[in-house]
């Protein structure tokens, strides 16, 4: 079952999912809610627990590297960034977040990233992920 009040801590988890958790530790999570499956790359699979969470593994280590928050999501980020937060309010509570155009979302070397939604310049989602994300061992599976 997911906390959907639990807070999101960067590099560890949230909803109490923990990241580099192994897919077979989230079998009965993944069987006992309304799940959709989505091959994105060759070793990379997203799955969305309707109005959740999003959960990205690796299919190589079968690890757990990247979890975002969906509009059911009510735990916080830094104790004060939640989704349907202004954006303004966002960047006031913490300033490391830059934003990424290529990658259209605030980006904080604190390990989260942050999409907001133009129209109402709100948080939409909130990802953590793990510190190996960008690196040549994460593209081996090596962590």
């Amino acid at each position: 079952m997911i906390n959907l009040e639990a807070p999101i801590i960067p590099w560890i988890g949230m909803g109490g999912i923990k990241l580099y958790s192994h897919i077979s530790e989230l079998k009965s999570l993944l069987e006992s809610e309304k799940v959709e499956c989505f091959l994105y790359d060759k070793f990379l699979v997203r799955y969305e627990i309707k109005g959740k969470i999003y959960m990205f593994f690796n299919l190589i280590n079968g690890k757990l590297f990247k979890i975002t928050t969906l509009e059911e999501y009510k735990g916080l980020l830094f104790d004060e960034i939640y989704v349907g937060q202004k954006t303004e309010e966002m960047l006031r509570v913490d300033t490391s977040f830059e934003y990424d155009e290529f990658e259209e979302v605030y980006v904080s070397d604190k390990g989260v990233f942050v999409e907001t939604e133009p129209e109402t310049d709100t948080v939409k989602w909130i990802s953590v992920y793990i510190k190996e994300l960008e690196t040549e061992e994460f593209d081996r599976a090596l962590w």
